[in-house]
């Protein structure tokens, strides 16, 4: 439910403004105004799953998020559904991390990567089908409310999800009185000075289309002087307490590169939705539910290769992910030659053999990289550890999609608007983002230690026993 909120308001957009007379200014804000909240709160709700018990956080989190989206669902003005829309991200921050964390809680060795795998195919499929399934649902309802059901689908999910995650997920593992009051800090000045700087540092991206003068990037530097304070203030905080984020994680080298790729590669892997739903619904006149199709290629490749990489991370590491982006480069200047060659409206076949090879080798990045990243992460740190990887997720997509974006636009807002041609260098910016997150693997497979696979995703999972590990409710 949360991934596929960042993709499937994307095609809702234009029943947005007709159901309820709403802004650009409001639109912009209904689509980043979730993903600055939902950054946010990623790392505090991680540290707070850790030490209170992720059942519990989970719960609450799925809790607010159906709350949250009958009220989107519901809202009668633009000023209604951006409040709600920011809620509903700070539950999506809330319920993200524990996910990670029970993985890391309850499995080990090739049963942790394969789990992976699922959530990786989970994270293909969700982005990517969102454009299809909203397209769906405003076909269904109607253009004028068709939008309030994009949040309603949410509903009886999160209801059945409820019970049953209450039932099956594992309770707060049993500790010594002592070692819970030592683990009962969240570290207040930590969340302040993280949640500041993220925010300054989302604000200037999410907002590049709309906040059109050059003084926004003087919040970069801001950001990153808030962020050096936060890294000042944990190396002085971790003498006597325990961290919101340990920051002896970042010279794990699997952990701190593993972080970096993600970072690159999301920037790339999310800004590609964004131009196509563009390019196809504005440029080549495509109904929501005709993008939505031509996207399908994409998720379907990337759910199943997500699946097939979490069983073989354990034997190949990471060449796997090495070979995945080799793929998705192809697939990307596969689709650009593609719609260079045919930029009618056949142009959605035209894409589908390249986009299919680009999913193929997305669902080998995503969850691969993920359980290699924190194969050597403690139980007790699985919630804030994953917390900052997705953290970087979303910085990467904002980045990407401001940067992205803006090359999309140049030349689709000329006087002669010309989409292929900024689809294409879009996605030819998407591929450079890539190749950068390619540089980063190369770099891990050939200056690293020998014979790793199984090390980091299996073997040196096994040497962090906690008794969260082995407490399954």
């Amino acid at each position: 439910m949360t991934l596929l909120d960042v993709s499937i308001v994307n095609v809702a957009l234009p029943s947005i403004r007709t159901g309820i007379d709403a802004s650009q200014s409001g639109l912009q804000w209904v689509l980043s105004g979730y993903a600055l909240t939902f950054g946010l709160v990623l790392v505090p709700a991680g540290r707070l799953g850790d030490i209170r018990g992720r059942r519990a956080v989970f719960l609450a989190g799925l809790a607010m998020f159906t709350a949250t989206s009958a009220l989107a669902g519901a809202a009668q003005n633009e000023t209604w559904l951006v409040v709600a829309r920011l809620l509903q991200g700070v539950a999506g921050g809330i319920l993200v991390p524990q996910v990670s964390g029970f993985i890391q809680q309850m499995f080990r060795g090739a049963e942790r990567g394969r789990a992976f795998g699922l959530l990786g195919a989970t994270i293909g499929v969700s982005t990517a089908v969102g454009p299809l399934l909203g397209g769906l649902l405003i076909q269904a309802f109607g253009t004028h409310e068709g939008w309030r059901w994009v949040f309603y689908v949410n509903l009886p999910i999160g209801i059945a999800a409820l019970p049953l995650a209450h039932r099956l997920l594992p309770g707060p593992p049993r500790r010594a009185p002592g070692e819970e009051r030592e683990r009962t800090h969240l570290d207040p000045v930590g969340v302040l000075l993280l949640g500041a700087g993220t925010v300054v540092l989302l604000l200037p991206f999410v907002q590049e289309q709309q906040w059109r003068g050059p003084e926004k990037w003087a919040l970069v530097p801001v950001a990153l002087l808030i962020l050096a304070g936060f890294v000042l203030w944990e190396r002085a905080y971790a003498r006597g307490h325990d961290p919101l984020v340990d920051l002896a994680l970042f010279r794990q080298r699997s952990y701190g590169l593993g972080v970096l790729l993600s970072l690159l590669y999301f920037a790339g892997f999310t800004a590609i939705f964004f131009i196509l739903t563009l390019y196809l619904q504005n440029g080549m006149r495509y109904t929501a539910l005709e993008a939505g199709l031509s996207i399908m290629p994409f998720a379907l490749g990337s759910g199943a290769a997500a699946a097939v990489g979490g069983r073989v991370v354990n034997r190949i590491g990471r060449p796997l992910v090495a070979a995945g982006l080799v793929m998705v480069l192809i697939g990307l200047l596969g689709t650009a030659l593609a719609v260079h060659l045919d930029s009618t409206r056949s142009v959605g076949f035209a894409t589908a053999a390249p986009l299919l090879l680009a999913g193929l080798g997305s669902g080998l990045v995503i969850s691969p990289n993920q359980t290699l990243t924190l194969s050597e992460v403690p139980v007790a740190r699985a919630g804030s550890a994953g917390g900052v990887l997705q953290t970087a997720q979303r910085i990467g997509s904002a980045a990407g999609i401001a940067a992205v974006g803006s090359v999309f636009f140049s030349r689709v807002d000329s006087r002669h608007a010309d989409w292929s041609g900024g689809f294409q260098l879009g996605l030819l910016t998407a591929s450079g983002l890539a190749a950068l997150a390619l540089v980063v693997t190369l770099v891990d497979i050939f200056t690293g230690p020998p014979n790793r696979p199984e090390g980091e995703a299996g073997g040196r999972g096994r040497e962090q026993p906690h008794p969260a590990g082995a407490d399954h409710g």
